[in-house]
């Protein structure tokens, strides 16, 4: 008999909880097993829609839930107690889980029947995605608690989904893959045992509860081999580590999503064939076999996915288990000398940067250290594409082509746009859903919250009641923000070193003439507006400028566009580049070139990040000199470009 197949997804979310829920069952219906949700980034860092940095950011790249309310809608006619859901957030992940539980008491249902997985890996937040809001210090407590809570209450819940996922996309290597993960189960653990909460005879059960959520890249055979790392690696330190020996319980569990970032503007149909071959990566191999999939659409490069895409991915996923004759076998690489030799070189490599993390003093003590090494290794990924040592098919080499049927016409057509009245909605209902609570109730609730945090006990329960109450997301950030205090996270661009050779020559002339004609280096102002914190990009400009001859300016993710205006007006700046990759460019870039204007700071404005089409021209006619989108993968020629602006 061949084997079950494995839990299907489609990550998806955004508008509203109703359109969301509709998108849901829809898929639900089309064959999809299993719920990956996508949260809106005001929700993923704690913002109500009507707070100021919740403008322009609310609805576009998943679904925002403020409230019980919303939980119920975005639940609604979905059987919870049967449904393997994912959520994937982080900083507020102990407020979505218990409005998640709050909403299945409400409707009945024993917690202890809810199963799914929160992702809730703060390192990787710090490292590569941006969306934290607390110190590493109150951030491990707050994944502590949820842990412990869950593995007493809610015992078919993964409380944190280790992810590696951001760190492939953040420029990690294979071995900095493995051991970066690791070391972060390990400090998570770690602190869990330390906490108290969990006796030691049922220590076990928490470690049979943690998952992973990994990334895999085309080279579908190193990561294989990856995977197969992975799992002996984590059934080693369950039992020397922690005395685990039952394989239930230290079987390295994971889901995966297929590497996001290798998908391309340029010929995007071949986006396709990448994310076939990526999947094969964590199948075909029995022992290392993911136990949950989700698929990127074909067209994410260009935007937000329709319903259509997604299917797509989801039939993608269909054919191989159903179809093919992939689940019929035994593992098929077994005894294979190749796979077994990458796997120990694997292994090897890896256990020795684990060891190094541990030394520092763990994942959480060695963000900063981690940070630079991700912003290097990045840097190096980056050069080898601008140099073409790494080819990209359709990118950097095979160049010519057809015009597409896929994306011909206008890019209405191939992504999904988000209705701009979303917002103004949602704040509406918000203030509706005050007005109607019992806000005496709310308010108790949230002095307890912060009472609590300020002790040794378990954040959950406080939360949950908060959850009842109709408290919301920006009131329960908010009490915790106020507890805990805000962190702001390294660039980890100062420790890196671009390591470009020829590609930016022409941009390092260029930067010398306009030294010249200043009589200084020029100064550029690299900028994350709004809540978007992927901030790769923004990090490989700031590194190629500054080797190039810039003096660079950036101080990371999630500036507002005062913040920018001022720092422009204060550093005296020559260019000022901003990069958003949320969608919010529409929202932003005019409030930032009007603030501009009132200080009356003239200089030159370029901007990069997933830019659709239709978007260009009205953003060129308001002011911004150049816009850069993924297609645009030579730094030495966006350098180039902006200095020329410079007069």
């Amino acid at each position: 008999m061949p084997d079950k197949p494995w839990v299907m997804r489609t990550y998806s979310g955004h508008s509203s909880a109703k359109a969301s829920n509709e998108l849901y069952r829809t898929n639900l219906a089309k064959g999809q097993t299993g719920l990956s949700i996508a949260f809106d980034l005001p929700t993923q860092i704690g913002y109500d829609p009507d707070q100021p940095e919740a403008k322009g950011e609310v609805g576009k790249v998943g679904v925002p839930v403020v409230h019980l309310g919303h939980m119920r809608e975005l639940m609604d006619q979905i059987p919870v107690n049967e449904m393997n859901t994912s959520m994937t957030i982080n900083a507020t992940a102990a407020w979505l889980l218990g409005l998640y539980i709050a909403n299945a008491e409400e409707s009945g249902i024993d917690p202890k029947l809810l199963s799914g997985t929160t992702q809730n890996d703060i390192v990787k937040e710090y490292l590569s995605r941006g969306t934290f809001i607390f110190p590493p210090g109150p951030s491990k407590r707050l994944i502590v608690d949820m842990v412990a809570y869950t593995v007493k209450h809610v015992p078919k819940w993964n409380p944190i989904n280790v992810c590696s996922y951001h760190l492939q996309e953040a420029g990690a290597t294979p071995v900095q893959e493995i051991s970066f993960s690791l070391a972060t189960a390990i400090s998570v653990l770690d602190a869990v045992r330390e906490s108290g909460q969990i006796e030691e005879d049922n220590f076990p059960e928490v470690v049979g509860r943690i998952s992973f959520f990994v990334n895999s890249g085309i080279r579908f055979i190193e990561e294989m081999c990856k995977m197969r790392a992975f799992s002996a690696m984590w059934e080693k330190i369950c039992l020397e580590r922690y005395n685990v020996s039952d394989r239930k319980l230290s079987r390295f569990r994971y889901g995966v999503q297929v590497n996001s970032l290798g998908l391309t503007e340029a010929q995007p149909e071949n986006n396709v064939q990448r994310i076939v071959l990526e999947a094969l990566g964590v199948t075909i191999s029995k022992s290392a076999r993911a136990r949950a999939i989700q698929l990127p659409a074909w067209n994410e490069a260009l935007g937000l996915p329709r319903p259509w895409d997604q299917q797509w991915s989801l039939r993608i996923q269909q054919v191989l288990a159903f179809e093919t004759d992939l689940l019929e076998y035994e593992d098929i690489f077994d005894g294979s000398i190749v796979i077994e030799k990458k796997t120990a070189e694997l292994i090897e490599n890896a256990t020795t940067e684990l060891n190094e993390v541990l030394a520092l003093g763990g994942a959480f003590e060695a963000i900063e250290e981690l940070k630079n090494r991700l912003v290097k290794s990045q840097a190096e990924r980056t050069r080898r594409i601008e140099d073409g040592t790494l080819t990209v098919v359709g990118v950097n080499k095979f160049q010519e082509s057809a015009s597409s049927p896929l994306t011909e016409g206008n890019s209405e057509d191939t992504i999904l746009k988000v209705n701009p009245d979303v917002e103004r909605h949602l704040i509406e209902d918000l203030h509706e859903w005050k007005t109607n609570r019992d806000n005496a109730r709310v308010a108790e609730c949230i002095k307890m919250l912060k009472e609590v945090a300020t002790t040794n006990k378990n954040i959950m329960p406080p939360t949950i009641e908060l959850a009842k109450a109709g408290g919301t997301t920006g009131e329960w950030a908010r009490a915790l923000r106020e507890t805990f205090g805000e962190y702001r996270a390294p660039t980890g661009v100062k420790g890196a070193i671009g390591q470009h050779g020829n590609e930016l020559l022409k941009a390092k002339e260029q930067i010398r003439l306009v030294s010249e004609s200043l009589n200084r280096p020029p100064k550029i102002l690299v900028a994350k507006p709004g809540l978007d914190g992927h901030s790769n990009g923004a990090e490989q400009i700031a590194v190629a400028a500054r080797d190039a001859g810039f003096e660079v300016i950036y101080d990371g993710i999630r500036t507002t566009p005062e913040e920018i205006v001022a720092a422009a007006r204060d550093e005296d700046v020559d260019v000022i580049g901003l990069s958003i990759l949320s969608g919010s460019h529409m929202e932003l870039v005019p409030k930032i070139l009007h603030e501009l204007r009132q200080l009356k700071i003239d200089c030159p404005v370029v901007l990069g990040g997933i830019i659709p089409l239709e978007d260009r021209k009205p953003l060129l006619d308001l002011g911004i000199s150049a816009i850069f989108t993924p297609k645009d993968f030579k730094l030495g020629e966006i350098l180039y470009e902006v200095a020329l602006l410079i007069t």
